[in-house]
């Protein structure tokens, strides 16, 4: 696989996280909207939940904790520098919601079928009951 199969912008289709005792979870359930998009310039990804709750404590700096933990659970961004080798694409994270990924990498496994992509990572929990695949399902914009 090569950049110019996946460059441009990306709808997302679906998240799901596979678990392998059989159980498949969906961390932003069923109806998402967003896109992952990739460019000379970098990647930037942007997924979620649809129809997020609005804030009704506050303002964005002065909502209450729970509205914003909730803000924080409907909602992923990141951003950054990207390659691909073979089928393994990676993300030089420079930017995201979540600190811990600023300044690492995320490696996704991807297949690429007509204007269908398919990105999967492992979790960090192998050979325990949280153990899954998480698969993200992008369609060609």
């Amino acid at each position: 696989m090569e950049n110019l199969d996946i460059k441009g912008r990306w709808a997302i289709q679906a998240w799901e996280q596979i678990f392998e005792d059989g159980r498949v979870t969906y961390p932003m359930g069923t109806e998402l909207e967003g896109f992952m998009e990739y460019g000379p310039n970098g990647m930037f990804c942007a997924i979620t939940k649809k129809d997020r709750a609005q804030f009704t404590t506050g303002g964005q700096w002065n909502a209450s904790d729970a509205e914003k933990a909730l803000a924080y659970n409907t909602y992923l961004t990141y951003a950054g520098d990207w390659r691909i080798e073979g089928n393994v694409v990676t993300h030089a994270v420079k930017h995201c919601l979540f600190p811990n990924w600023v300044g690492g990498e995320q490696k996704r496994y991807a297949e690429l079928k007509g204007d269908l992509l398919s990105l999967t990572t492992h979790t960090l929990e192998a050979g325990t009951s949280e153990a899954r695949v998480a698969r993200l399902t992008f369609e060609r914009v």
